[in-house]
């Protein structure tokens, strides 16, 4: 069974998404939050596995609620469920250290297949939100900090390959792209990830974006 907490500032919205939500016979919601304070201490309370976050509402926001989280209750994980699709909101949410980023016009199915992935670990964002997230750092100034040994120590192939992830190409493509298997490009992504510590390939899209200057001039 997944536990849930919902946190929402309009209990109209709550109400509904606990009716379709508790429809599925392995999710729980085991409580409701209308701001991240609240959040907070009901997390602290009821250790959920999956926090179910708007954006925007009063007192604390779904932001910096995320950014608590992550500090303190680093094994939950969240999931943005807003009506906003701005790009700061969805940087922010996601450098804090949101799992997903979904809009509140996501099918209930949908939605219920989101909170199992992202309960184990994986990165759920709804269509177009990869396509922000990614020109949002694309846009960004070149880093001029010094190349972390971990990045510079990736082989050619592996920073070929980082340097398609930024891309948002999918495996499929990578493999095309550089004549190799999809297996062997999913070895590559994983040993990218391990070298790195990073959690998933979003995450790399970000560092691969971060040091795209490095990248470019070292393949």
């Amino acid at each position: 069974m997944i536990t849930v907490l919902l946190v929402d500032d309009q209990s109209l919205i709550r109400q509904g998404l606990k009716a379709l939500l508790e429809l599925e016979p392995d999710l729980e919601i085991i409580g409701e939050a209308e701001n991240g304070q609240m959040a907070l201490e009901l997390i602290a309370q009821l250790s959920p596995d999956v926090v179910l976050m708007d954006i925007r509402m009063p007192i604390m926001d779904g932001v910096a609620a995320t950014k608590e989280i992550q500090k303190s209750f680093s094994w939950v994980k969240v999931l943005v469920l807003t009506t906003f699709d701005d790009d700061e909101y969805v940087k922010a949410a996601v450098q804090h250290g949101a799992m997903g980023y979904l809009l509140k016009d996501t099918p209930s199915e949908e939605l219920a297949v989101a909170i199992r992935a992202v309960q184990k670990g994986y990165t759920q964002l709804g269509p177009g939100i990869v396509k922000k997230l990614l020109t949002q750092f694309q846009n960004m100034p070149p880093q001029t900090s010094p190349v972390p040994p971990a990045l510079a120590e990736l082989t050619p192939r592996e920073k070929e390959v980082l340097q398609l992830i930024a891309s948002g190409a999918s495996n499929r493509e990578i493999s095309q792209k550089l004549y190799i298997s999809e297996g062997t490009v999913k070895n590559h992504v994983t040993n990218i990830l391990n070298r790195l510590s990073l959690r998933d390939r979003t995450q790399a899209a970000i560092v691969a974006n971060t040091y795209l200057s490095y990248l470019n001039e070292s393949t």
